[in-house]
Protein backbone atom coordinates (compact mmCIF):
# COMPACT_ATOMS: atom_id res chain seq x y z
CA UNK A 1 0.00 0.00 0.00
CA UNK A 2 1.13 3.40 -0.96
CA UNK A 3 1.96 5.91 2.05
CA UNK A 4 -0.73 8.32 2.72
CA UNK A 5 -0.04 11.82 3.41
CA UNK A 6 -1.01 13.27 6.67
CA UNK A 7 -2.53 16.88 6.28
CA UNK A 8 -4.16 18.47 9.37
CA UNK A 9 -6.74 20.90 9.11
CA UNK A 10 -6.46 24.22 10.33
CA UNK A 11 -8.86 23.77 13.76
CA UNK A 12 -6.85 20.34 14.71
CA UNK A 13 -3.52 22.54 14.02
CA UNK A 14 -4.75 25.55 16.13
CA UNK A 15 -5.55 22.78 19.13
CA UNK A 16 -2.51 21.21 18.58
CA UNK A 17 -0.47 24.30 19.04
CA UNK A 18 -2.83 25.55 21.61
CA UNK A 19 -1.89 22.80 23.96
CA UNK A 20 1.77 22.94 23.27
CA UNK A 21 1.46 26.34 24.26
CA UNK A 22 -0.12 25.82 27.76
CA UNK A 23 1.80 23.73 28.59
CA UNK A 24 5.00 25.97 27.83
CA UNK A 25 3.40 28.75 29.83
CA UNK A 26 2.48 26.03 32.75
CA UNK A 27 6.03 24.42 32.95
CA UNK A 28 8.31 27.04 32.20
CA UNK A 29 9.82 25.19 29.57
CA UNK A 30 9.44 23.61 26.43
CA UNK A 31 11.02 19.72 27.38
CA UNK A 32 7.35 18.28 27.72
CA UNK A 33 5.99 20.17 24.46
CA UNK A 34 9.17 18.41 22.56
CA UNK A 35 8.49 14.82 23.83
CA UNK A 36 4.54 16.04 22.99
CA UNK A 37 5.45 16.64 19.29
CA UNK A 38 7.08 13.96 19.17
CA UNK A 39 4.87 11.49 20.63
CA UNK A 40 1.91 13.17 18.19
CA UNK A 41 4.51 12.69 14.87
CA UNK A 42 5.21 8.81 15.81
CA UNK A 43 1.38 8.06 16.53
CA UNK A 44 0.69 10.23 13.27
CA UNK A 45 3.48 8.19 11.22
CA UNK A 46 1.76 4.78 12.46
CA UNK A 47 -1.86 6.14 11.57
CA UNK A 48 -0.40 6.83 8.06
CA UNK A 49 0.80 3.34 8.11
CA UNK A 50 -2.42 1.46 9.39
CA UNK A 51 -5.02 3.50 10.35
CA UNK A 52 -7.68 1.00 10.68
CA UNK A 53 -5.97 -0.29 13.93
CA UNK A 54 -7.25 2.23 15.93
CA UNK A 55 -11.25 2.80 16.99
CA UNK A 56 -13.75 3.99 14.93
CA UNK A 57 -15.87 6.92 16.74
CA UNK A 58 -19.65 7.14 15.53
CA UNK A 59 -19.20 9.94 13.39
CA UNK A 60 -18.97 9.23 10.21
CA UNK A 61 -15.55 8.21 8.67
CA UNK A 62 -14.04 9.54 11.84
CA UNK A 63 -11.44 7.44 14.00
CA UNK A 64 -9.31 7.79 17.02
CA UNK A 65 -6.21 7.29 17.97
CA UNK A 66 -5.64 7.64 22.28
CA UNK A 67 -2.08 9.00 22.54
CA UNK A 68 -2.46 9.09 27.22
CA UNK A 69 -4.20 12.28 27.77
CA UNK A 70 -4.53 13.10 23.90
CA UNK A 71 -6.51 12.29 21.34
CA UNK A 72 -6.21 12.54 17.44
CA UNK A 73 -9.41 12.26 15.55
CA UNK A 74 -8.73 11.55 12.00
CA UNK A 75 -10.48 10.45 9.04
CA UNK A 76 -8.80 8.62 5.88
CA UNK A 77 -8.91 7.45 2.12
CA UNK A 78 -6.13 5.72 0.10
CA UNK A 79 -3.88 8.47 -0.74
CA UNK A 80 -4.63 10.60 2.83
CA UNK A 81 -4.81 11.02 6.64
CA UNK A 82 -6.60 13.98 7.56
CA UNK A 83 -6.29 14.75 11.17
CA UNK A 84 -9.62 16.88 12.32
CA UNK A 85 -9.32 17.43 15.70
CA UNK A 86 -6.55 16.96 18.01
CA UNK A 87 -8.21 16.91 21.83
CA UNK A 88 -6.97 17.05 25.15
CA UNK A 89 -9.09 14.25 26.90
CA UNK A 90 -9.29 16.57 30.48
CA UNK A 91 -11.22 19.38 28.18
CA UNK A 92 -15.47 19.37 28.53
CA UNK A 93 -16.03 17.09 25.85
CA UNK A 94 -19.38 18.69 24.21
CA UNK A 95 -16.84 21.24 22.93
CA UNK A 96 -15.03 18.04 21.29
CA UNK A 97 -18.88 17.23 19.75
CA UNK A 98 -19.43 20.79 18.57
CA UNK A 99 -16.00 20.42 16.37
CA UNK A 100 -16.73 16.91 15.05
CA UNK A 101 -20.19 17.71 14.34
CA UNK A 102 -18.81 21.07 12.47
CA UNK A 103 -21.08 22.98 14.24
CA UNK A 104 -18.76 25.39 15.43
Amino acid sequence: MAKRNVIWTRTADIQFVGILKYWVNKNKSNTYSKKLVKLVSDRTKQIAQQPLIFKATDFKDTSVASLGNFSIYYKFNDEEITITAFWDNRQNPKELLKILDNKK
